[in-house]
């Protein structure tokens, strides 16, 4: 529309171009196909290469190709988060069986009351306060993953990759604060229960040992609606780390998706639509597949009852 009011014969000329490379006079399905390319098996044209084939389009706004555009953002993504679900994980766990074993104790309090205000407080007002205090009391910036000599280098060495390192673990905290708090207060109510059922009460008149009975059954049962819940973690902490990521200025694609939605960007955002729905089916593979291998009352053993 800019290039049309304009009028003159180079904008008309790019118009033209515009129409041809993204197909903007076919209809919607048949841009779809195109996106995903159907028409690639049919005509083996580099044209006509596709989603199935591994080429996510270009960008309407850049030209660029996508896959160029996300390569490295998805590999910083996927790395932030990783971080943050082991970082949860390490935590989380060994905080809520204590405070599930040690019910209206002084420590159930404090972590209680802690993971609470965990639980309030929003991880962008966390970035925030974190970035105001890092830079008043100690003279430093805890903004983006790379020192300035780093983050325009566009090759990767073993510098860059301690660089890295050193500033990854600050979204990783932030992000990780509010789910570590909720999967306390997850892991402390299923410990509970399990803790009151029969068989605790039976295993501990029959002489076991406290600790082994508490890891060998309790524990491992409370762990599964812990673990279920890892499908929704994957494209959770994506879309709900991208304001993060924007105050704390990271490279990740949570920015990036956000700026292809205002700016109508179809392909672009239709990829980064694409990738979150992607790791939340790897995400629910994992899940069911850490499942049976913790519970084998889960297990499909074929045949009949």
């Amino acid at each position: 529309m800019q290039l049309e009011e304009s009028g003159t014969g180079a904008d008309q000329q790019e118009i033209d171009q515009l129409t041809e490379m993204f197909h903007l006079e076919a209809g919607v399905v048949e841009k779809y196909l195109r996106w995903a390319g159907v028409y690639w098996f049919f005509s083996f044209d580099g044209e006509d290469l596709g989603l199935l084939q591994g080429f996510l389009g270009r960008s309407m706004e850049s030209k660029q190709s996508v896959n160029s555009i996300i390569g490295e953002r998805v590999m910083l993504t996927v790395l932030i988060s990783l971080g943050t679900i082991l970082f949860t994980w390490a935590i989380a766990l060994p905080i809520g069986i204590y405070s599930a074993v040690r019910q209206y104790s002084i420590g159930d309090y404090i972590t209680s009351v802690i993971g609470f205000i965990g639980m309030c407080i929003p991880n962008f007002l966390l970035a925030v306060l974190l970035m105001y205090g890092a830079w008043e009391w100690f003279g430093m910036s805890v903004s983006g993953l790379f020192s300035p000599e780093y983050a325009t280098q566009p090759n990767w060495s073993w510098g860059k990759v301690v660089d890295l390192l050193q500033h990854i673990w600050i979204p990783i905290i932030v992000i990780a604060t509010g789910s570590t708090a909720g999967m306390i207060r997850v892991m402390r109510g299923n410990l509970l229960d399990e803790l009151k059922k029969p068989y605790v009460t039976t295993a501990r008149a029959k002489g076991v040992r406290p600790f082994k009975l508490l890891m060998k059954y309790p524990v491992r049962l409370a762990l599964n609606p812990f673990i279920s819940g890892i499908g929704g973690i994957f494209p959770a902490l994506l879309s709900g780390g991208a304001i993060v990521a924007l105050v704390l200025s990271l490279p990740t694609i949570g920015p990036l998706m956000l700026t292809s939605l205002l700016s109508q960007d179809m392909y672009l955002a239709g990829s980064m639509l694409m990738i979150f729905s992607l790791l939340g089916v790897m995400g629910t593979l994992v899940s069911d597949l850490l499942l049976l291998w913790l519970d084998p009352r889960i297990r499909m053993e074929g045949g009949s009852r």
